[in-house]
C-alpha cells in the first residue's frame, strides 16, 4: 500500500516511463512533484499531451528544471523535502550517444551526480533509479542475470548507465542513501518514445517509407529483444519502491525489468504489421530495406527476473501481441488514421 502522507519526486515525468509512473502514483491520491527539462530530443507536443493528462490533478505540481542545474534541484529538495525519488530523467538512445555524447556526459553523469548530492544533503526513504539492459553490453551468456560480468558496454549511453549504477553504490556506502537501479529491457506501449523501433516503423508506414532492419534479416543470428510492455514495467516499480533494501549493506540491489522472453526481429515486425492491420481494419505489409548492424547495437536482450520474483513476488507478463495491440490502437486513435 503506497503511503499518501509521503511526497514522490518523478524525474523526467514528461517522458514515457516518468509519466506513467507519475500517472499511477496520483492515482493512487500520492504527492507527486515532478521535473523535467522538456528537451526536443524527439517530439515535444507528446512530451506536453502526457504532461496535460498529469497538470490538472490536485496533488501533483510541475516544475521545469535540468537535473544538470545543481543549485536548482538542490533548490527543489530544500523546498519540497521528497521522501521517495524515482529518477527517469536521462538522454536516451543508444545510437544517438554516437553521435550527439556531450549531452550524454551532462544528463546522466552530471545530472546523476547531482541527484545523489541531493539525497545526501536531504535524506529520502528510498531513491529509484533507472538503468538499462544496454549495461550487458555483447554479453553472449542468457538469460542476463544481475550477477554478470557488465564492464564492456559497446555504447556510450551504455557506459553513462553503468557509471549510474557504481555512483550510486558508492553514494549508498558514504552516506546511507537507499538506493535500487532498475535494468529496463525494451520498454514499449502508448504514450511511448518515438525514437524506439515499434514507433518508428509504424511512422514509416504511414510515410511510406521503408523500414530499416539491421543485421540483415540474418534468421540463422537474429537479433532478439526482450519487449516489456510499460504497465508491468509501472507494476515492478511500484512494488520495488515500497521494498527498499534496508538490510544490504550498502543499501543499494539491482534488478532486471524484463519479459523474461526474448523475440526474433523479425517475428516482432511480423506481430507488429499483423496488430496494425487490425487497428485499421486492413492488411499491412511494411516495406523493409536491410542494412548491416549499427555500431552500438546488440544482436540480444533477455533478462533473468529471477531475483525481481523473488523480491516482489512479480515478473512481468503482458505478451508482445498483446502490448503491440494496445499501442496501435493508441497510435491509430492519437494520430487520426482511420
Amino acid at each position: 500500500m503506497l503511503d499518501t502522507s509521503k511526497k514522490y519526486l518523478v524525474t523526467g515525468v514528461a517522458g514515457f516511463i516518468g509519466y506513467s509512473v507519475a500517472f499511477y502514483l496520483l492515482k493512487n491520491n500520492c504527492n507527486v512533484i515532478g521535473i523535467d527539462n522538456l528537451n526536443d530530443y524527439y517530439d515535444l507536443s507528446l512530451k506536453m499531451d502526457r504532461l496535460n493528462e498529469i497538470k490538472g490533478d490536485d496533488n501533483f505540481e510541475f516544475i521545469s528544471c535540468d537535473i544538470s542545474n545543481k543549485e536548482k534541484l538542490l533548490d527543489i529538495f530544500d523546498k519540497h523535502r521528497p521522501n521517495f525519488i524515482i529518477h527517469l530523467a536521462a538522454q536516451a538512445g543508444v545510437r544517438n550517444s554516437i553521435d550527439n555524447p556531450d549531452s550524454y556526459i551532462e544528463s546522466n553523469i552530471v545530472g546523476f551526480f547531482n541527484i545523489l548530492e541531493a539525497c545526501r544533503f536531504y535524506p529520502i526513504i528510498h531513491l529509484l533509479y533507472a538503468s538499462s539492459s544496454s549495461v550487458y553490453g555483447a554479453n553472449e551468456k542468457t538469460p542476463f542475470e544481475e550477477s554478470d560480468f557488465v564492464d564492456s558496454p559497446v555504447s556510450l549511453y551504455a557506459a553513462t548507465k553503468k557509471s549510474n549504477e557504481l555512483m550510486a553504490y558508492t553514494y549508498s556506502h558514504l552516506y546511507n542513501i537507499t538506493c535500487t537501479g532498475l535494468r529496463f529491457f525494451t520498454v514499449y506501449g502508448p504514450m511511448g518514445r518515438p525514437d524506439m523501433a515499434y514507433f518508428k516503423f509504424v511512422n514509416m508506414y504511414f510515410n511510406q517509407q521503408p523500414i530499416h532492419i539491421y543485421n540483415n534479416g540474418d534468421f540463422l543470428n537474429d537479433m532478439y529483444r526482450d519487449f516489456t510492455y510499460i504497465d508491468d514495467i509501472v507494476e515492478a516499480m511500484v512494488r520495488l519502491l515500497q521494498k527498499p533494501p534496508v538490510n544490504y549493506l550498502p543499501q543499494h540491489r539491482i534488478f532486471n525489468i524484463g519479459n523474461n522472453k526474448p523475440e526474433k526481429l523479425m517475428d516482432f515486425i511480423a506481430t507488429l504489421e499483423t496488430c496494425l492491420g487490425v487497428s485499421l481494419g486492413q492488411t499491412v505489409e511494411f516495406k523493409k530495406k536491410f542494412d548491416s548492424i549499427k555500431p552500438g547495437d546488440v544482436l540480444k536482450t533477455f533478462a533473468s527476473v529471477k531475483l525481481l520474483e523473488k523480491e516482489i513476488n512479480f515478473k512481468p507478463t503482458t505478451s508482445l501481441k498483446d502490448g503491440l495491440q494496445k499501442f496501435t490502437d493508441w497510435y491509430v486513435k492519437y494520430y487520426n488514421k482511420l
